[in-house]
């Protein structure tokens, strides 16, 4: 999965990228942080904020900052030591998921804080930033979502074998890595 994300042209080509740090089960991630620094790239993480009312707001994260725990348990960044930045900044964001369909749906742990923190893709059709691509397994591939008006699409999902990204007709095009496949 981190080989497929990294050699693609999205990745190279994104400098503030904002990423979670796995809990409940989510498919860990935290181990792309050193290789975004590595790339001389800046990572972001999400932080809870009462204001707006259930929404994500993102600081920077560099590998050794001392996190604090929101009110779920997940560590977070500390907003007064990183202020945050609005996320039409960021540049690429990975989003965790439990599935995922040909059309790019999601379904997330029920929340809704990603689909609210991104509504603003929806009212705008040309913005182009930032990108949203799932992270999963491919056995969490379904057939079909049921999406509600204010769900997000996704631009792509990335799984172990698979880059999944979606055009503008919302097909799927699968990229595929022959050397994670010939590993599997």
């Amino acid at each position: 999965m981190r080989r497929i994300l990294t050699r693609s042209k999205l990745f190279r080509n994104s400098k503030r990228i904002a990423l979670y740090l796995e809990a409940d089960g989510e498919i860990a991630i935290s181990q792309l942080i050193p290789l975004i620094k590595h790339h001389k790239k800046s990572t972001y993480l999400p932080v809870l904020h009462p204001l707006p009312p259930n929404r994500l707001w993102f600081s920077e994260y560099r590998p050794g900052d001392k996190l604090i725990h929101n009110k779920y348990g997940i560590a977070e960044p500390n907003i007064i030591k990183r202020k945050p930045i609005l996320p039409s900044s960021l540049d690429l964001v990975l989003v965790p998921l439990v599935a995922f369909d040909c059309n790019c749906n999601r379904v997330g742990m029920g929340g809704g804080f990603y689909d609210r923190t991104f509504s603003f893709i929806n009212k705008q059709n040309a913005y182009n930033k930032p990108k949203l691509i799932g992270i999963a397994h491919e056995l969490q591939r379904v057939t079909s979502i049921q999406t509600n008006p204010w769900d997000i699409q996704l631009d792509g999902v990335v799984t172990e074998s698979k880059f999944y990204m979606r055009n503008s007709s919302n097909k799927i095009f699968e990229h595929k890595s022959k050397k994670i496949e010939n590993n599997s």
